[in-house]
């Protein structure tokens, strides 16, 4: 369950996590993404495209072609994904969708959702994906 991210950018940080468990160098196709993660192939090929075209992930044409990660896991962050896919309106637009929400001029939940927003736009900022293989590589096992 998610409520600040959409789920293409939730797929993106499943299949840019999948792709770092599995090793720098290792290239999977979107068809072995989707299967693996169970997510549709087509979502899963768009995705990886647009993070192509940000270098956090690469692409192999050909017959053995497919995705793999465009840098070492310890120079992505969790951030850069969510910037690549997202952008930075999570962290900026009203919660509650009111235009002109701001300090001056609070929705009801602003100050509450910016301290969350705050501390989770930190969590991202400091975290690469490194360092969550073990535990990926264990929630893909119970993916059915």
């Amino acid at each position: 369950m998610s409520i600040i991210f959409s789920k293409k950018c939730e797929y993106g940080l499943q299949a840019v996590l999948f792709l770092s468990a599995k090793g720098l160098g290792e290239v999977y196709s979107a068809e072995e993404i989707s299967e693996h993660l169970r997510i549709p192939k087509e979502f899963v090929s768009k995705i990886l495209q647009q993070l192509t075209a940000t270098g956090i992930v690469d692409s192999k044409k050909g017959k053995k072609g497919g995705f793999f990660l465009g840098k070492k896991s310890s120079q992505i962050r969790l951030l850069d994904i969510v910037l690549a896919i997202d952008g930075d309106g999570i962290f900026s637009n009203c919660v509650l969708g009111f235009p002109s929400c701001s300090h001056d001029t609070p929705c009801p939940l602003h100050n509450e959702w910016g301290s969350l927003i705050k501390k989770t736009k930190e969590m991202l900022t400091k975290q690469t994906i490194d360092k969550f293989t073990t535990r990926t590589l264990k929630k893909i096992s119970t993916i059915k």
